[in-house]
């Protein structure tokens, strides 16, 4: 969320920043009910003077001992003047602050300014996707033909867009989280955290799923709880309401969660296979750092999750997403593609974003500043590190081989119990 008065002072920056962006903001419904705001306030702070003037009057005349019964009248028509005024102001300042929490994180300057995702620039490479002898499979074909991947069952008992992972593709998922934990914690600093799987809308509004991605969302019927879309969400607002000491920053998450997306915009998309789930599997990183620091974080941050996919030999490239593709809280947002030689092409695994104060002003983030007056909001980082289900699909159609099984990266041999190879067999 924009600072209110920040948005008052820059306002023709915001409206550039949001045509960049290519998002449908109501800026002059917010101009509206500013200027509106400003025509209340010099009215109602004057009839408040008055009433206090007529107050003052009707007690001078008791103590002299005249009639203040003329007086009473005028009390009553300036009191519910006011009356008026303070309902009017209060549902122009609710609209105001509504309003604010539909308008974008506006790009840092370094974002491209681009159209959509072909306007994103490739940044840098690593490693050479792999050559065979045969034509690649789908992971979608490799795992029902190993029998580790059954859509079918899913969809009989839960319906499109789940799977079932059997054997040794519930192992190698098992294992990829496993890995990826072992490695942020140990190498990376990370603190691991097991949090809940549901928040509540204050949670959601803190990250800023809520409230313009409620349709991508899960909602228990009847509470106020929501099933987390990524542990993005619990991870940033452990601390929410919270007024840090400079000393523990910065402060580093790192979580294993499932993650439930309704997918409500994807239209058809990627309707086979893993890429595009209902429920999926996420171990996830999330900083809390010192403003002036936010941007090497973000840096550190992406190269935590590069590093899973250099341990696994799998061919990446990272992108600079362009303002039209940007997250609608990320300030900057560097995407990992991992190379899928089944759909011979790159998709995303991992978007790192920093979001510098915008989620820390929604869930009220702040520390306490040495030498500095009051508190000062914490920036605010996250990253998949990585997407667990995207990284099988990865190591299923990097490492197939031509008689139909797959390889175990060496990388999670110490995860796997020795298997080196999954086949039809197991």
């Amino acid at each position: 969320m924009l600072d209110l008065k920040f948005l008052r002072e820059n306002l023709q920056l915001i409206k550039k920043a949001v045509a960049d962006r290519k998002a449908e903001v109501d800026l002059a419904g917010f101009e509206a009910l500013d200027g509106r705001r400003r025509g209340l306030l010099p009215e109602l702070e004057g009839l408040r003077a008055r009433r206090n003037e007529v107050s003052a009057q009707v007690g001078r005349l008791k103590r002299e001992g005249g009639d203040p019964s003329g007086v009473y009248a005028q009390m009553k028509q300036v009191g519910g003047r006011i009356r008026e005024l303070e309902a009017e102001l209060a549902t122009v300042e609710q609209g105001i602050a509504d309003l604010l929490l539909t308008i974008p994180n506006p790009p840092h300057e370094s974002v491209p300014v681009g159209a959509g995702e072909e306007d994103n620039p490739v940044e840098s490479a690593w490693g050479q996707p792999p050559e065979f002898s045969f034509t690649p499979l789908n992971h979608w074909d490799l795992g029902e033909a190993l029998g580790i991947l059954d859509f079918e069952a899913a969809a009989r008992m839960t319906g499109s867009r789940f799977t079932v992972l059997k054997g040794a593709g519930a192992r190698l998922e098992r294992a990829l989280i496993n890995f990826m934990l072992e490695l942020h914690t140990r190498e990376h600093g990370y603190t691991e955290v097991l949090p809940p799987f549901m928040v509540n809308s204050q949670a959601m509004t803190g990250t800023g799923q809520l409230p313009k991605f409620a349709a991508d969302l899960f909602k228990l019927e009847g509470t106020d709880y929501w099933l987390i879309p990524t542990a993005e969400v619990p991870l940033t607002n452990l601390h929410m309401g919270q007024v840090l000491e400079e000393e523990r920053l910065p402060l580093r998450y790192t979580a294993y969660t499932p993650c439930f997306r309704a997918e409500a915009g994807s239209h058809g998309k990627d309707v086979r296979g893993l890429i595009r789930q209902h429920q999926f599997d996420k171990v996830e990183l999330v900083r809390l750092v010192r403003p002036e620091e936010s941007y090497q974080h973000l840096e550190r941050l992406t190269a935590d999750a590069e590093q899973v996919l250099r341990r696994l030999g799998l061919a990446y490239r990272k992108v600079v997403l362009c303002t039209a593709d940007l997250g609608f809280s990320a300030a900057k947002t560097y995407d990992l593609e991992v190379w899928l030689p089944g759909q011979a092409r790159y998709r995303e695994i991992s978007s790192c974003s920093n979001f510098e104060d915008f989620q820390a002003r929604r869930a009220n983030l702040r520390f306490k500043q040495k030498g500095v007056k009051g508190t000062t909001l914490l920036h605010t980082l996250n990253g998949s590190g990585l997407a667990v289900g995207r990284t099988l699909v990865a190591i299923l159609e990097n490492y197939q081989q031509a008689d139909g099984s797959v390889r175990i990266p060496q990388a999670l041999a110490p995860f796997m119990g020795g298997q080196e190879i999954i086949t039809a067999e197991g």
